[in-house]
């Protein structure tokens, strides 16, 4: 699960509301939808989120009063909020009512697949100095003469090969990381594991996770 504090005001250290999320896969691991619940200090109450969801990753300045935290982080708010004993993972997803969908299409070359796969991780937001170098370095970025692409990066896991690169779109719109899976015979779950791995990695430099979609 992803967790976010939400501010009141950009640039507030203090949090008035947490906003918890989960992706929703599909079998190949693109991204069906978010499923999530916000709480909040004035009703001390979880709601459905799919609008706020929406707005983070829409709105650049509800954006700056958003930050991405982790579970322990979270619960550590929480506590501080009032909200008492932050639930499990298995009791926040009976608190999700409202799911927010993502729009999915098939990879145009998918009847006639030679077994590679290409996937985009795509992140709302803006990277630092300083988010730019941690990502440089939890991705295990190698230069590139592309001025288009911060880094590019290959590993081999579970008998597939998988090669990435980190890019950004605009200016202060959006970054994403593009994988291109090359498929053995093993189990995909290696895949599923290192998108996994991926999208927490850049989330944690402080952008918004948006979709995994597939393009080939």
């Amino acid at each position: 699960m992803d967790y976010y504090l939400i501010a009141a005001r950009a640039g507030d250290r203090n949090p008035s509301g947490l906003l918890v999320e989960e992706f929703v896969l599909c079998d190949d691991y693109t991204a069906a939808g978010i499923d999530g619940a916000e709480w909040r200090t004035e009703n001390g109450a979880w709601s459905a989120s799919a609008e706020l969801s929406r707005a983070i990753r829409a709105d650049m300045a509800l954006r700056g009063r958003v930050t991405p935290v982790s579970r322990q982080e979270a619960s550590d708010a929480f506590a501080l909020l009032g909200g008492g004993v932050l639930p499990e993972e298995a009791g926040l997803r009976t608190l999700f009512q409202e799911r927010r969908h993502l729009p999915t299409t098939a990879p145009l070359n998918l009847a006639r697949s030679t077994g590679s796969r290409r996937y985009r991780i795509l992140f709302a937001g803006e990277l630092g100095a300083d988010g730019l170098a941690n990502a440089r370095t939890a991705l295990r970025l190698e230069p590139t003469a592309d001025p288009r692409v911060v880094g590019t990066a290959s590993a081999s896991a579970g008998g597939h090969g998988f090669t990435w690169e980190l890019r950004r779109i605009g200016a202060g719109i959006a970054w994403c990381v593009d994988v291109t899976a090359r498929l053995g015979s093993g189990p995909a779950t290696a895949l599923g594991a290192l998108l996994h791995h991926h999208r927490q990695a850049v989330r944690e430099q402080g952008l918004i996770p948006v979709t995994v979609e597939r393009f080939a």
